[in-house]
């Protein structure tokens, strides 16, 4: 668990291998509509820390991510 300081539970994101790493972050995104529409207001800050805290050490790792073209406003405009 990360210290109490205000972060999200969980362990800290520079100590998860990368699968769990990726795991962590589909679960995010599998709960934020219900956590968005239907959480407390502390639920929602929580989630809103741990996904900086994760999505944050993604782009450290990967600050060259494949980007999808079709993804792009120029790609999107593109397939129109």
């Amino acid at each position: 668990m990360t210290a109490d300081n205000g972060s999200a539970p969980g362990r800290d994101p520079r100590e998860l291998d990368e699968e769990s790493l990726l795991t962590e972050l589909e679960h995010l995104h599998e709960t934020r509509h219900v956590t968005f529409r239907h959480g407390s207001d502390d639920a929602l800050a929580a989630h809103d820390r741990r996904t900086r805290e994760l999505e944050g050490e993604y782009l450290r790792r990967y600050p060259q991510r494949e980007v999808d073209p079709a993804r792009t406003r120029a790609g999107a405009r593109h397939d129109t």
